[in-house]
């Protein structure tokens, strides 16, 4: 990453001396309001540092105005229509108080938001405390962007009641799975808690309707527990998020708690259930399954799936985390190694379930680059997995993406192997240095990447070896969550005609790199305690035939349909990405050792469309799509239970997806099998391992590849020199 380091050192060198110029320290500030201090630092950090800031006008305040009410109000269940137009008239002039750091829109939003959340506590366990008819014809619409804002608090009080009548509805009807399965399991002479399971049958449909309110009204007051803790400095950082945002998604404000996970998550070391969260609408959703974690070693969740409730295993009820903040959230689902939760989940085909996980440190050895070896009629393949391109940011040398995978492919070449695949799915990305030098594991020296900053000529990041670690034949596969420097490599890949990329029709479109900023370094003699951190976009890659990554990502040479096909996830779904574009192209050599590159492609589209497990896998997705695409959700149990019963029975024709063979046989490496002999937690790793890929039609298709690339690679091909 040297090149990137040394822009960056010198954008640091800049901004302080920037800084320093403007005197900001606390003695020299006359306004002792903290949030002014850190609008002036945030300001001109970003106008000094950011890839492509942005002028803070008219336009920007008007964005900035719907993000903030939007982050405290998402489904407009707070607000009335009377307070958007008393908000109105400061839609155009947040950028003026921006400049003059002048709050007062951010104080009316927050004071309105804590008064209307106030009328809110005093209804609803009024609401709660009469039975709900659950036989009534009635529903309630989920899609709350088309949603209006009420007009008065008895239209509130009635968005609420529906609202509260869906939440128990959907505890009513677990209630009534669990008396039906407490029936069948009274019928095991070998089952154990036996009167708690006639307790549940002695339940009548009156008593399984209160508990059921009691639980929802259990969860709104817990979350009010926690919104109570908030203060106005937790609003602020929203308010600065909903500022920062406008410049770029992945730009963002770190209060110092925030930070502090954040350099935790970093680290490569967590302790808790093994999953990253993210807030989206009003649920808290999977976005990562980390790997070796207790999710992933009990095969939980996956991303997609939403968090509804939590409970601690020394507590008797669930808290609901729905409307929940993430971070608190967090709280609830964390835990010391050991102790079990249990997580009620909302799969991405809308059924619920119940998973109890025991939490545990996530080791960090299972995120590390991962081989096996795979035998087909006789030939022998390998396959690394690379779940991130890592690095020790304190050297470089100590341990890297790079060495490890050098490391893997040697070990697989002296096990004999013909080709090779290499598995960045789900790769997010990482360390940009990394993802050039395992690029020269694969080519002759040249161009891997090409780097823009801001203002700045471009810089084409080069592998400077001449020798190459793997000539044979390579597949590399990817979906939509593949991004960043996970794009870098299967661009430079594509484009060097080097390797066949296999996965989704694109990759995630990030084509950007972000750094984060201590706000605290540029201050002198500070005594307003932690400032925060800013970690904002200050480059964008280009490929070496000129083309952005952003937003287009990698198309793959053989589109495969996966589970989040129809699914909004990638960079082009946010409201304020920054654009593709492009810029010249690099000069560099195409890989000689293809003949028919393209022929082999075109035999692979040709069975992929022939293949009967791609097209049910096709199907699954369609189908998730139109689950989350439904957003009038009828409040009458008979109507309820049918549509849950028809997304069952629709969901179990989809269940022959993981009990697909494709009879591909799998071992470990010698080195790992002396491993695992004293290590049984990464035996049983390896084997779970094995058993996934067992069932992966992507995997079987790329070995496919191979064989054709094989079958194909008769003759060396005249390098072409390609300089546009």
């Amino acid at each position: 990453m040297r090149f990137v380091k040394k822009n960056w050192k010198l954008f640091l060198l800049g901004v302080f001396i920037a800084v320093a110029s403007c005197g900001f320290t606390s003695k020299e500030f006359n306004d002792p309001n903290k949030d002014k201090l850190l609008v002036d630092l945030i300001n001109y950090v970003l106008e000094k540092g950011h890839y492509a800031p942005k002028d803070i006008n008219d336009d920007f305040s008007q964005h900035v105005y719907e993000n903030f009410i939007e982050s405290l109000d998402p489904i407009k269940r707070y607000f009335l229509a009377s307070d958007l137009e008393e908000f109105a008239a400061y839609e155009l002039l947040i950028d003026d108080q921006i400049k003059a750091k002048d709050f007062t829109f951010f104080d009316l939003v927050l004071s309105r938001y804590i008064e209307r959340s106030a009328l809110v506590r005093t209804f609803y366990s009024e609401i709660l405390e009469v039975p709900f008819d659950f036989d009534l014809s009635e529903s309630i619409s989920t899609d709350y962007q088309e949603a209006v804002y009420p007009n008065t608090p008895l239209e509130l009080k009635e968005r609420w009641r529906k609202q509260l009548k869906y939440s128990t509805l959907s505890n009513y009807y677990d209630l009534i799975q669990d008396k039906e399965k407490a029936q069948e399991k009274l019928l095991d002479t070998a089952a154990s808690n036996k009167e708690l399971l006639i307790e549940t049958l002695a339940m009548s449909d009156q008593d399984m309707e209160a508990k059921a309110r009691a639980t929802t009204k259990t969860a709104l007051d817990e979350s009010y527990e926690f919104t109570d803790d908030l203060e106005r400095k937790d609003y602020f950082a929203l308010f600065l998020n909903a500022i920062v945002g406008e410049f770029d998604p992945h730009t963002n404000y770190f209060a110092p708690p925030d930070r502090d996970r954040f350099d935790l998550r970093m680290s490569g070391k967590l302790e808790g259930i093994g999953a990253r969260l993210q807030k989206k609408s009003d649920y808290i959703t999977i976005v990562e399954v980390i790997s070796g974690g207790p999710v992933w070693r009990g095969d939980h969740l996956e991303v997609g799936d939403a968090i509804l409730k939590v409970q601690q295993e020394d507590e008797t009820e669930p808290v609901s985390v729905v409307g929940m903040r993430v971070n608190d959230a967090v709280k609830l689902i964390k835990g010391p190694k050991g102790t079990k939760v249990t997580l009620t989940i909302k799969r991405v085909d809308g059924s619920i379930d119940e998973e109890t996980i025991e939490r545990d440190v996530v080791e960090l050895e299972e995120t590390y680059a991962k081989s096996t070896i795979i035998d087909r009629d006789g030939k022998r393949f390998g396959m690394i997995h690379l779940p991130a391109f890592y690095f020790d940011m304190k050297d470089y040398q100590e341990r890297n993406a790079a060495t490890d995978v050098q490391v893997e492919i040697q070990a697989l070449k002296q096990a004999g192997i013909e080709g090779l695949v290499l598995d960045l799915r789900g790769n997010g990305g990482g360390s940009l240095r990394t993802a050039v030098d395992i690029a020269g594991l694969f080519i002759k020296e040249g161009p891997v990447v090409q780097v823009a900053s801001s203002g700045a000529k471009k810089e084409v990041l080069k592998d400077r070896d001449a020798s190459i670690e793997w000539e044979g034949p390579l597949v590399i596969l990817m979906n939509e969550l593949s991004a960043s420097a996970s794009e870098i490599l299967a661009a430079a890949m594509q484009d060097y005609k080097r390797a066949i990329i296999l996965g989704s029709s694109q990759s995630y479109g990030k084509g950007t790199v972000q750094n984060m900023v201590d706000l605290n370094q540029w201050l002198r003699n500070n005594d307003m305690g932690d400032m925060g951190a800013l970690k904002l976009t200050t480059q964008k890659f280009y490929r070496v035939t000129g083309g952005s990554t952003q937003l287009e990502g990698v198309k793959s040479d053989v589109v495969m349909p996966d589970r989040y096909s129809y699914i909004e996830i990638g960079e082009r779904d946010y409201e304020n990405p920054l654009p593709y574009d492009k810029i010249s192209a690099a000069e560099f050599e195409l890989w000689s050792g293809y003949i028919d590159y393209e022929t082999t492609i075109e035999q692979s589209i040709q069975r992929m469309s022939q293949n009967a497990q791609v097209t049910l896998i096709d199907e699954n997705a369609l189908w998730i799509k139109q689950s989350q695409d439904q957003t009038e959700i009828s409040l009458n149990i008979k109507a309820y239970q049918s549509e849950m019963s028809a997304r069952q029975k629709e969901s179990e024709r989809f269940e022959k997806i993981k009990s697909y063979d494709n009879h591909l046989d799998y071992r470990s490496l010698d080195t790992d099998l002396s491993k695992m002999e004293q290590d049984t937690t990464l035996r049983e790793k390896r084997k779970r391992w094995h058993e996934s890929l067992a069932k992966d039609v992507y995997l079987e298709e790329a070995i496919n590849i191979l064989l054709d690339l094989e079958t194909n690679n008769i003759r060396p091909r005249k390098v072409a020199k390609i300089n546009h």
